[in-house]
């Protein structure tokens, strides 16, 4: 039986939880703001990112840091059945500082281990019980902590240079990403052509300019929605063209629609 659910508790606004049986739904390459783990639990799936596809099957677990682009969505035909968890990137951060532990890792992991995925399903088990916010905040912290989810095969990435056309246009679509900037125009500011700025954002980045700010928009959806707010009005604001652009976008990023992940 095909099912799928969202976890969120406004104690813990830190965290954010997904689980989902016999599921078809695949998802465009996107981003996260936060730092993420999942694990498919059951069916055969692939991870990518950055140019590389690594095959996974049930057990394993994926860590993406904030800002990775990457997709993983079930082999042709097939269902999968699939957990993950997003954590706030400053809240973890602290976590393992106040520890002394080390940091988030920078790029994306497939690990492959029994004993991490054991953890990290006991963990979703008591985020989707009955239990005290409490109890379930010393759990993720815990996880965390443990660190089994470390050890794992690194997906490359490619970081842009600083001075790089990629970073600017980088750090101007961060700026305004309500908005809708023009290939020529995003070009014509970082000094290189459209077709050349395509070409070495894909590398870097995973996606088009155009998709990129699709990513950066679906994201800031997601925060607005989290807090309850009109969908109507977080299209608008956004520069969706209208609810139903919006619709189909959110979807193909998060696999669920805006008013399915608002409730």
């Amino acid at each position: 039986m095909t099912s799928a659910a969202f976890w969120r508790d406004p104690a813990l606004p830190f965290a954010e939880s997904r689980r989902a049986v016999q599921n078809r739904a695949c998802y465009r390459p996107h981003t996260h703001t936060t730092l993420s783990i999942g694990a498919v639990d059951a069916g055969r799936s692939v991870f990518t990112s950055q140019g590389h596809s690594v095959p996974l099957h049930p057990g394993t677990l994926v860590v993406v840091p904030a800002g990775c682009t990457h997709a993983c969505n079930p082999s042709p035909g097939m269902s999968w059945s699939y957990k993950m968890l997003h954590l706030d990137a400053a809240w973890a951060e602290g976590v393992l500082n106040a520890a002394g532990a080390a940091s988030w890792p920078s790029h994306a992991l497939v690990v492959k281990d029994a004993q991490a995925y054991q953890a990290f399903t006991a963990l979703n088990q008591s985020i989707f019980s009955s239990a005290c916010a409490q109890s379930k905040e010393a759990a993720i912290r815990d996880f965390v902590l443990q660190g089994s989810w470390r050890a794992g095969e690194v997906v490359p990435l490619a970081p842009a240079a600083a001075d790089s056309p990629v970073a600017k246009t980088l750090a101007l679509l961060h700026a305004q990403p309500e908005d809708a900037v023009p290939l020529p125009l995003l070009a014509e500011k970082a000094g290189t052509s459209p077709r050349a700025l395509v070409r070495s954002f894909r590398a870097v980045t995973g996606m088009t300019p155009h998709a990129y700010q699709l990513d950066l928009r679906v994201n800031a959806a997601r925060e607005r929605l989290r807090t309850g707010e009109a969908l109507a009005s977080v299209a608008h604001e956004l520069g969706f063209y209208d609810q139903s652009h919006f619709h189909h976008v959110f979807k193909q990023h998060v696999a669920a629609t805006p008013g399915e992940y608002r409730r």
